[in-house]
């Protein structure tokens, strides 16, 4: 895969990858909470003859600066502002993990934002604070760095759960240095800021081509969970990739890319490309 030049906006808040030229229209990638800008470099290669491909580091994550609290809502704000900043007018919106819950956060604020969104492996709400489902969770993932463990140190073994079958050995490479590379901070905010996220009221009143992207062997954000999601958003398209775990990108790129591809040229007139 190709080696992409960190950018960085005007105000110097957000670091990101591009691809493409300026006047095509914007397709921008949201990474997950051990992600990174270059996590999506494989589909901002693919899509980049049509698109103006975008990553961005999400707050705290590569080249950009922490936000002073982490919440979905103020990620939500974030990105706001970060498309304002590359001029990404109506954007697709493609959010995995966490960046699939800042995208509806968003949309929840900003309903015409964007041309259509792709959620992939995300959930419409994590629950509330004190729920023991929630507890476990977060101590199974914050637990270890309370007992001395890091990021670089856990990444194998955190990549090797969230993967399923037959992963592609490069993108599990890259998807273990992203999550290595997050600052522990950073890791454990994000990870903390998913607490009482809940925007499955406002799943009906989407109203842009949707698309949601499941992996049948994903433990986090499990296929028939977005199946059901997927009935609540009115014209949502839902495709299930089989063998697939959390990290459809990297494990399947192939896949991913076409899954994407199949539905941004279905939906061509309404994000302004020509199939």
């Amino acid at each position: 895969m190709p080696h992409l030049a960190p950018m960085k906006t005007k105000d110097c808040r957000f670091g990101y990858v591009a691809a493409g030229d300026p006047g095509m229209p914007p397709l921008v990638f949201l990474h997950g909470i051990g992600g990174a800008a270059r996590a999506w470099r494989g589909q901002l290669d693919f899509f980049k003859h049509r698109y103006r491909a975008i990553a961005w580091d999400m707050p705290g994550y590569g080249g950009s600066a922490l936000l002073p609290t982490v919440s979905i809502a103020a990620l939500a704000d974030a990105l706001q502002d970060f498309l304002g900043q590359v001029g990404a007018t109506k954007p697709i919106l493609v959010g995995h993990s966490i960046g699939g819950m800042i995208v509806q956060q968003l949309l929840g604020k900003h309903s015409r934002i964007a041309s259509a969104i792709v959620l992939a492996q995300t959930s419409p709400a994590f629950g509330k604070p004190d729920g023991d489902w929630q507890k476990a969770f977060i101590e199974a993932r914050l637990g270890p760095l309370d007992r001395g463990e890091t990021l670089a140190s856990l990444a194998p073994s955190l990549v090797k759960e969230l993967v399923g079958d037959d992963p592609d050995i490069g993108g599990i490479e890259l998807a273990r240095d992203c999550m290595a590379c997050v600052p522990e901070a950073t890791y454990r905010a994000t990870m903390l800021a998913m607490l009482g996220f809940d925007q499955r009221n406002r799943l009906k009143d989407i109203a842009v081509p949707s698309l949601l992207l499941s992996g049948s062997k994903d433990k986090n954000a499990p296929a028939p969970m977005m199946a059901k999601m997927a009935t609540y958003i009115p014209s949502a398209e839902y495709v299930e990739l089989k063998g697939v775990g959390h990290l459809a990108n990297l494990e399947r790129p192939g896949a991913f890319n076409a899954a994407l591809d199949a539905f941004l040229k279905a939906n061509a007139a309404a994000t302004h490309v020509t199939a």
